[in-house]
């Protein structure tokens, strides 16, 4: 079985054309014998529903301090309102989708990752059963999977999603890690896109400070999922998009690359 996993991004679900790309990219990719998992954020609807119940919040190094009462929160929006717009917007398309949890379905178990952030997790293990069940129906139903986390002794966690999706991507054996974003790849330091890169390249604009901030923490999930098995790892505008086309737009990471 050859599976893609797909990360998308929370900034691209402000607008349902990218829901509806989406799933005209995921029949494509069923038409031609791959399987998708859909793993999501959810950032900006986070950030309403925490801003309508007055909590205030703050990032440290680029990553969400998450109290308890904050997690009640996130997990609520994650894995059911923005979870179940995915799963939605797939059916009314005609894909069959089935809404998942890391936490509830017991898929990405975390610890702490450190004391400051609270209850924002590093993911440990994950364990396959739920969405190999999903995957071996013969619906071709597509697994969305929310990032909240479960702890050891049953406590929840905010997961960064694009490190619960490698993580996953990993674990699956998959093909293909994909990230749509609202961002159209990974540019250099005159601001060009780069189509097609390679680990040793990632390093050195890691190191001159062109890549910082949030593209930091993608490539480094990028280079994570590369050196455990994955063969290529795409960074995509989700509203540009062409998963099965042959000119799809973006930053390919590949194993071994060498520029010609």
């Amino acid at each position: 079985m050859s599976i893609v996993v797909i990360k998308l991004g929370g900034a691209s679900l402000q607008n349902l054309e990218t829901l509806e790309r989406l799933a005209f990219m995921v029949k494509e990719l069923q038409s031609s014998g791959v399987r998708p998992v859909i793993i999501h954020g959810g950032g900006p609807a986070i950030n309403l529903e925490l801003t309508k119940r007055g909590i205030t919040w703050k990032f440290i190094k680029g990553q969400r301090q998450t109290t308890p009462e904050m997690m009640v929160v996130i997990e609520e929006v994650l894995a059911t309102s923005v979870n179940g717009l995915i799963v939605d917007e797939f059916k009314k398309t005609g894909v069959e989708a089935i809404g998942l949890s890391g936490a509830k379905d017991k898929i990405l178990f975390c610890t702490q990752t450190n004391s400051e952030l609270q209850q924002v997790g590093k993911v440990e293990e994950v364990q396959l059963g739920a969405i190999q069940k999903v995957l071996q129906s013969s619906d071709l139903t597509v697994p969305v999977i929310a990032p909240i986390g479960l702890g050891y002794e049953g406590e929840k966690y905010n997961i960064n999603a694009d490190w619960a999706a490698a993580k996953i991507a990993v674990a699956l054996n998959a093909e293909k890690l994909i990230f749509l974003t609202d961002q159209n790849g990974i540019l250099d330091g005159e601001g060009a896109l780069i189509d097609v890169a390679s680990s040793e390249l990632i390093h050195e604009m890691i190191d001159s400070g062109v890549i910082h901030g949030g593209m930091y923490t993608k490539v480094m999930t990028m280079m994570m999922a590369i050196d455990h098995g994955v063969s290529e790892v795409q960074v995509i505008n989700a509203l540009l998009a062409n998963l099965y086309g042959k000119e799809t737009l973006g930053t390919r990471l590949v194993d071994n690359y060498s520029p010609k």
